[in-house]
C-alpha cells in the first residue's frame, strides 16, 4: 500500500496551476516555483476566456512535468476554473507517472479526472485502469474499468502489479 499513495500523488500535479493551497501542502508540491508552458502554438479565445496551447505542450513546475497534444485553461475573469489535457497526456514526478488519453481538472470543485487507457507507475508497480478520480481537497482517489481499462473474459478491470522489494527496503527505493 505504501507504493500506491505516490502514483495518486503523481496525478494531482496536472492541476498544478491553481491545486488548493491544502492539498498542495499534504502532497509536497513545489508551488511556489514558476510554472513554465511550452508549445508549438497559442490561441486565446477573448470571448470565451480560455487559451489553448497546442503541439507538443509541455507543462514543468519544479520537478513537476506535464507533457500533451493540447492543453487549454478556461478562466472566466481571470481565474483559471479548468484546465483540460488531451492526447497523449504524461505527467512525471519524481515519485512516479501517470499516463492516459486526456486529463480535466476541475478548479472549482477540486476534481482531478484522468480517461482512457490510465496507466500509474511507480518503479516496477503499474497500476491500469480506464478513469482516475481523485478528490484533491481529501486525498481520495479511485480508479475504474471500462471500455479502456484491461479486457479479462471480456470486461473492463482494474488490473495492479506490485513487484516485491528487494530485502530490507521498499519497492520505491526507500530504506
Amino acid at each position: 500500500m505504501k507504493q500506491i499513495a505516490p502514483l495518486l500523488s503523481a496525478l494531482l500535479c496536472v492541476a498544478m496551476p491553481v491545486l488548493a493551497q491544502e492539498a498542495v501542502g499534504m502532497l509536497g508540491l513545489a508551488t511556489d516555483q514558476p510554472i513554465t508552458v511550452n508549445a508549438d502554438a497559442f490561441a486565446a479565445d477573448l470571448r470565451g476566456e480560455s487559451g489553448t496551447y497546442t503541439g507538443h505542450v509541455v507543462v514543468t513546475q519544479g520537478a513537476i512535468k506535464l507533457r500533451a497534444d493540447e492543453v487549454t485553461i478556461t478562466a472566466p475573469g481571470g481565474r483559471a476554473t479548468r484546465m483540460e489535457a488531451s492526447g497523449n497526456v504524461v505527467v512525471d514526478m519524481p515519485s512516479g507517472t501517470a499516463v492516459g488519453d486526456t486529463a480535466v481538472y476541475d478548479i472549482v470543485a477540486q476534481i482531478v479526472r484522468l480517461s482512457g487507457d490510465v496507466a500509474l507507475t511507480n518503479n516496477n508497480n503499474i497500476l491500469r485502469g480506464s478513469v482516475l478520480e481523485v478528490e484533491v481537497e481529501t486525498g481520495r482517489a479511485r480508479l475504474t474499468g471500462g471500455a479502456n481499462a484491461v479486457q479479462i473474459d471480456g470486461q473492463g478491470r482494474v488490473q495492479g502489479l506490485f513487484t516485491p522489494s528487494p530485502q530490507g527496503g521498499s519497492a520505491s527505493g526507500d530504506p
